[in-house]
């Protein structure tokens, strides 16, 4: 059975809460998340507060929105550089590409999940659902790219530990500790290396963050 249409009221609906969270996104990029005011987004919009606040709660409901749409929007992206669109594991190479294009597409938006947590904003438990698909979407091509070279010193001894702590990789329990070790090392080094591109702390180095970032993805897959 087809969908139910939207009424002209939802499709009123969608329509403004589209727009008020463009809106949140300007002034985000203007003055960061952490002033983001939904009263300052309703006068731009030539709304009254308790207007906007029937499309929107509060501050926290719009960012909580903002946080699922940037964590949906990099993990679909992940998802369609697997072959076949994203039915088979993607190649690992591929996969750190995709994860650059998407940071410096829009800084602001990367920064509002993996940047400084906005103070007194607590992101709800179900926004982790759509941040463990990118994730999964690592360990997948990590699984498939085989653990690598035999641990030695304090990389089997993180082997040894992510034997036994493994919560994180719930979805994979198949996986082994090295693949899990290398997951890890590609998550935390190239989120490292972007944000401190991303925050313009290479500027004045005279140095090439894409020949840096290609060299922690070289040195990450031997």
């Amino acid at each position: 059975m087809a969908d139910k249409a939207p009424t002209p009221r939802e499709r009123y609906r969608q329509q403004v809460r589209a727009e008020v969270k463009e809106r949140a996104w300007e002034q985000i990029a203007g003055v960061g998340a952490s002033a983001l005011s939904l009263n300052a987004i309703a006068k731009q919009m030539g709304l009254s507060g308790p207007a906007l606040y029937r499309y929107f709660a509060n501050r926290d409901e719009l960012i909580t929105e903002l946080v699922r749409d940037a964590y949906r929007s990099l993990a679909d992206a992940l998802l369609a550089t697997g072959s076949a669109g994203g039915t088979h594991p993607a190649d690992l190479l591929e996969l750190t590409r995709t994860l650059r294009r998407w940071a410096l597409a829009d800084p602001h938006r990367y920064f509002l999940v993996y940047g400084t947590p906005v103070p007194g904003y607590h992101a709800p438990e179900d926004t982790t659902v759509i941040a463990s698909e990118i994730m999964s979407t690592l360990l997948d091509a990590c699984v498939a790219a085989g653990p690598g070279p035999e641990p030695a010193g304090p990389a089997a001894a993180l082997d040894a530990y992510l034997e036994h702590h493994r919560p994180w990789a719930a979805g994979h329990p198949g996986a082994r500790p090295a693949e899990l070790r290398r997951a890890l090392a590609f998550w935390t080094r190239l989120h490292g290396t972007l944000s401190l591109e991303l925050a313009g702390h290479f500027t004045g180095m005279d140095l090439d963050p894409e020949l840096l970032y290609a060299a922690e993805v070289a040195s990450l897959s031997s």
